[in-house]
């Protein structure tokens, strides 16, 4: 299991724990979770970590308001990129909607593993893809898991355009851009360290030392123009792209507590559609 991606699971847990109201409702990843790591929950509970487990929640809360206007619009099919340990699946609120996981086999089974452990059955509507670079490209991984290429179909892609080469983020743009007309994709993507604030830029040295110690570096970075360029080239015809100031004023207006995105501002959310 990605270091990386079990830090986010405990991280959207500790958000369920410590702030109301939820910016995301996510009972699952308290029980997926569980009491087994108990000195990591109690760092993501720290108050140093609350910007960190502000943005794990609320890239997760943006992407799946996205999926639910997709679903509005008759989109019948979700895939979700590097599912690591996301819990939509397991709380999908559209009877309509089949869901799909594609992750490594090592990771899904890690996932299956701990979801028996938890007692959260697997739903019906859920499958998994495994993905295998070396031998399968990701339309094929995906088509022969019984996902629909001639259907209009919403992508979910978090925390995973930072850990790859640029090669690889446009092979998956292409890909999704072959989606039919009223498909989309929602993502995350982290900004150059050069163009951040002195707070950003000693917040993102932190980040990027633990994630390289971990054995997952950071490799790509992206300007909102390039990653405009990107998406065009891709086929996309809409894109938005949200900023720590667009996010703080959506989800985090008038909060009591005062919980929102600090300005270090070390990456965006956006969307876009085909």
């Amino acid at each position: 299991m990605s270091k990386t991606a079990l830090g986010v699971a405990i991280r959207r847990a500790a958000h369920q724990l410590m702030e109301n109201p939820r910016i995301l409702e996510d009972p699952i990843a308290v029980r997926l979770v569980g009491t087994d790591h108990p000195r990591h929950m109690e760092r993501a509970k720290h108050p140093v970590g609350r910007d960190f487990r502000a943005f794990m929640a609320v890239r997760s809360r943006y992407t799946e308001d996205q999926l639910a206007a997709a679903v509005v619009q008759g989109v019948t099919q979700y895939v979700i990129l590097g599912a690591g340990l996301d819990t939509f699946a397991y709380r999908n609120p559209f009877p309509s909607l089949r869901v799909f996981e594609a992750d490594f086999p090592a990771t899904q089974e890690m996932k299956r593993a701990m979801l028996a452990e938890a007692g959260i059955a697997v739903p019906e509507n859920l499958t998994f893809v495994p993905l295998d670079f070396e031998h399968k490209t990701l339309a094929a991984s995906l088509t022969e898991s019984g996902v629909d290429a001639a259907a209009p179909t919403f992508f979910g892609w978090l925390g995973v355009i930072p850990y790859l080469t640029l090669e690889a983020f446009q092979a998956t743009l292409a890909t999704i851009g072959q989606w039919p007309e009223g498909s989309g994709v929602s993502f995350d993507y982290a900004l150059p360290p050069e163009t951040l604030s002195p707070q950003g830029r000693i917040a993102f040295e932190r980040l990027a030392g633990r994630v390289a110690a971990a054995g997952e570096p950071f490799q790509l970075f992206l300007t909102a123009e390039a990653l405009e360029a990107e998406l065009r080239q891709a086929g996309f015809g809409r894109v938005e792209q949200l900023d720590y100031d667009k996010l703080n004023e959506i989800y985090f207006k008038e909060r009591a507590d005062g919980l929102k995105l600090s300005a270090v501002g070390l990456a965006m959310l956006a969307t876009a559609w085909v």
